[in-house]
């Protein structure tokens, strides 16, 4: 499970209205039948019109500034082991995100405590990605298709009489380059633009920055987090903690629906590969026996090949080449998007 909250703006400016942000969120349903469509929703309603959205959501607004954000964007992205687990439904997801906006809520550091009923949030859901420029296949097919391109060019320029050259050779250079491109869906080469194959549905959820009454700023961006300070000389609560709204959002989806986690997925791997890949690593070869070969599997998928090591029993020795090849191909994986590290 791999969740983001960021800052909705354009440029350097803060978006002053939600109205591009849900028309981008209404991409999916253009030509698609009324039937067939997604609808926001929130906390307690499951058809929410885009227009009530926007007009709520900029309604809210009360007494911030143009340099503050008016509010913010979390994406909830299951891996596509969690979509199998709960058959990819639609249903389900939303019955998980109204659960995770609760852990949302109980994540700020207030008093009184913020409940769910204090946030306005509205969220829909999302059945496609398509590949990107920064995603490991379409970087690895581009040397491919840069060759086919200044080939298919060459041959042109040899048909206008302006190069000379073989048009045979090159086209069967051609035709021998599109068979050796690594990365394939039903025999097309992927490119940028092109659909990923398999489950790919995510929850896009925008939450305004202000609570419910319009009074006080819930801001998940704080970077005061469990803290106190002093204001108008009372003591006062305030900050978000991320750390645990992430735990929260993963153990729930687990006691939800009775997910047996691996350690590759968790929260608490992606932390400590960016704090110390060397104990990541120590620990990743440390887990039981079927539960490392599920955890390569899973790496596996993403494009992450693990290095072979001999295990002494007492203790875990890893070599530091061995380190910088698991590392640059976690790298790898992190950059492309296909693992939430």
């Amino acid at each position: 499970m791999y969740i983001s909250i960021t800052k909705q703006h354009l440029d350097n400016n803060f978006s002053q209205s939600a109205s591009d942000f849900v028309d981008y969120l209404e991409k999916e349903n253009e030509g698609v039948l009324p039937e067939m469509q997604e609808h926001f929703f929130d906390q307690n309603n499951d058809r929410i019109p885009p227009e009530q959205v926007v007009k709520e959501i900029d309604g809210n607004t009360a007494k911030l500034k143009k340099e503050e954000p008016k509010f913010y964007s979390l994406t909830i992205n299951p891996s596509q082991q969690e979509l199998k687990a709960i058959n990819n439904d639609p249903e389900q997801l939303r019955k998980y995100v109204r659960e995770v906006m609760k852990d949302y809520a109980a994540s700020f550091h207030r008093d009184p405590q913020v409940t769910v009923e204090d946030i306005k949030y509205f969220a829909k859901i999302e059945h496609e990605r398509t590949f990107k420029g920064f995603d490991r296949e379409v970087r690895e097919n581009q040397p491919y298709r840069a060759q086919i391109v200044r080939l298919e060019n060459e041959i042109r320029k040899i048909e206008r009489g302006e190069l000379s050259g073989n048009i045979s050779s090159k086209t069967k250079k051609i035709k021998s380059l599109k068979a050796e491109i690594p990365h394939k869906i039903y025999g097309k080469p992927i490119e940028q633009g092109m659909k990923k194959p398999g489950f790919q549905t995510h929850v896009h959820i925008i939450v305004s920055r202000k609570d419910v009454s319009n009074r006080y700023s819930l801001s998940p961006g704080s970077k005061y987090m469990e803290s106190e300070s002093k204001l108008n000389g009372k003591m006062v609560k305030r900050g978000f903690n991320r750390n645990l709204f992430y735990k929260r959002a993963e153990n729930t989806f687990d006691t939800l629906f009775n997910y047996k986690r691996n350690f590759v997925e968790s929260y608490e791997a992606r932390k400590t590969y960016i704090k110390d890949p060397h104990e990541y690593f120590a620990r990743l070869l440390g887990l039981p026996t079927n539960e490392r070969s599920a955890a390569f599997k899973l790496l596996g998928k993403v494009g992450v090949r693990v290095p072979q090591v001999n295990i002494p029993t007492n203790k875990v020795q890893m070599a530091l080449k061995t380190i910088k090849q698991f590392k640059k191909a976690m790298d790898l994986a992190r950059s492309s998007s296909s693992i939430g590290i």
